[in-house]
C-alpha cells in the first residue's frame, strides 16, 4: 500500500511561497499548517502515530532540504542527526549526491525520477518486511505521485488557516477520483482519509 500524509491549509496548501532555509514552509500562516502535530496530544496520538510505520519513504528534494541546484553535501535533512523515519528515504533529484545513513536506521538515496524511486522504495519495503510505503511530501511530490496513479490512500490533516498562495495539493493532477475512508476533527485539524480510486 502506498499512502501519504499531507498536512494542507483549508484552500489546499501545504507550503506558502518563498521557503528557504530560515523558512522551511515558506511565507505566511504556515506555522498553523503543523500546529496540531505539537499541540493536539491525546487529540490526534492515532494519526500521529499513524504517519511513521513505513517500510520507506520517498520526498521531493525541497522536503530534504533548502538547496537548489548542486547539493551542500554539509547539509543532512531538517531533522537533525536522528530523523524521524527509522527507514530508507528516496529522495527525488536531477542532481547527484552519494547516499548516506544517520542514526536510528535512516539512509537517503537520491534518485531522478518518481518511477525509479517507487521502484527502490517498493523493494525495500518489502526487504523490511512491510507492505507500505510512504511518500512523505511536499505537495509537488505527491502530486506527481497522484497523476501517475501511484498512491492508494491520502490522509490530509487540514488546518483552519488560509494560505492563498505557495505549493497547493492537486495542482496539475489531472481527475482523481476519491472514496471517502474517514473524517474527524479537533479544534486545530480536520482529517480526512481517502481511498484513490483506480
Amino acid at each position: 500500500m502506498v499512502t501519504t500524509d499531507l498536512s494542507i491549509s483549508i484552500d489546499g496548501f501545504a507550503a506558502g511561497p518563498r521557503q528557504s532555509a530560515e523558512k522551511p514552509f515558506g511565507d505566511g500562516k504556515v506555522d498553523a499548517l503543523i500546529r496540531w502535530m505539537f499541540e493536539d496530544g491525546e487529540a490526534s496520538a492515532a494519526e500521529l502515530a499513524g504517519i511513521g510505520g513505513a517500510g520507506s519513504y520517498i520526498m521531493g528534494r525541497n522536503m530534504f532540504g533548502p538547496d537548489r541546484g548542486s547539493f551542500d553535501l554539509s547539509w543532512t535533512g531538517w531533522w537533525g542527526d536522528t530523523p524521524p523515519y527509522g527507514a530508507p528515504v528516496f529522495v527525488l533529484s536531477h542532481h547527484e549526491r552519494e547516499s548516506f545513513e544517520l542514526a536510528g536506521g535512516t539512509s537517503f538515496t537520491f534518485v531522478n525520477g518518481i518511477r525509479p524511486a517507487f521502484d527502490l522504495a517498493v523493494a525495500a519495503a518489502q526487504a523490511a518486511g512491510s507492505d507500505r510505503v510512504a511518500i512523505a511530501g511536499g505537495a509537488t511530490t505527491v502530486n506527481q505521485f497522484l497523476a501517475a496513479g501511484l498512491i492508494d490512500e491520502l490522509r490530509l490533516h487540514i488546518s483552519p488557516v488560509v494560505l492563498g498562495s505557495g505549493e497547493r495539493l492537486f495542482d496539475r493532477v489531472p481527475s482523481v477520483d476519491l472514496e471517502q475512508v474517514s473524517s474527524r476533527a479537533t479544534s486545530l485539524v480536520t482529517h480526512q482519509v481517502y481511498r484513490v480510486l483506480r
